[in-house]
């Protein structure tokens, strides 16, 4: 059998598979992935029913809906006394050469709330930043303030600054978000260009959230 031959039957066969519907990984390779959440820092500048209209602590203001699915989150003031070894917290840290991760801020989350974003991945507050969430196992609160988190898949150990804030997060309600309360807020982007919220952690008291 000649070459072109051969090459026309190659091609006649994987045809048939692709065809068949037997492409097994390669359709799960070609699985759109859900849209990346667009994450807005700054302060409510009105509400109007349903809709927000934000100002970004870059200057921008931007127009945000809420739907029925939006989780609200109220952020409070917290010390490094408040996390102990079983606490369940989140940081924003910048990798350093040893491995470690020296924390940005600290978030702790109550108890109801333990799993909420279980795991270690790229994070937007800086750059080159990461977030992990996880449960504090070792914690020495002298010498650097130094906790070990340790997330599905792996642990870090992570350095707290004694100038990193540390907030706690709480279920909030809709009623806290009203014009000039700071918050953080992840969108999604909808076809038409628009944004819905999905997540809003707003500061009580005037606080900034630092996520």
């Amino acid at each position: 059998m000649n070459a072109p031959i051969q090459k026309l039957i190659r091609n006649t066969v994987v045809s048939a598979i692709l065809a068949s519907g037997f492409i097994g990984s390669a359709v799960l390779a070609q699985t759109p992935k859900a849209p990346a959440l667009i994450g807005i820092r700054g302060a409510i500048v009105s509400v109007s029913g349903d809709k927000l209209v934000v100002k970004s602590n870059r200057g921008a203001e931007q127009s945000v809906a809420l739907d029925k699915d939006t989780r609200v989150a109220a952020i409070s003031i917290a010390k490094i006394e408040d996390i102990k070894p079983g606490s369940y917290i989140g940081t924003a840290a910048i990798p350093q050469p040893d491995g470690s991760q020296k924390a940005l801020e600290v978030h702790v989350f109550p108890p109801a709330m333990a799993g909420t974003g279980d795991g270690h991945r790229p994070f937007d507050l800086a750059p080159n930043s990461t977030m992990t969430n996880g449960t504090v196992g070792d914690m020495v609160a002298s010498n650097g303030r130094t906790l070990t988190l340790k997330y599905k898949g792996g642990e870090k150990k992570i350095i707290v600054p004694e100038d990193v804030p540390i907030v706690n997060i709480e279920a909030g309600e809709r009623s806290m978000l009203v014009a000039g309360a700071k918050i953080v807020l992840r969108a999604r982007k909808n076809p038409d260009e628009s944004l819905t919220a999905v997540s809003v952690s707003v500061g009580k008291n005037g606080i900034t959230p630092p996520m």
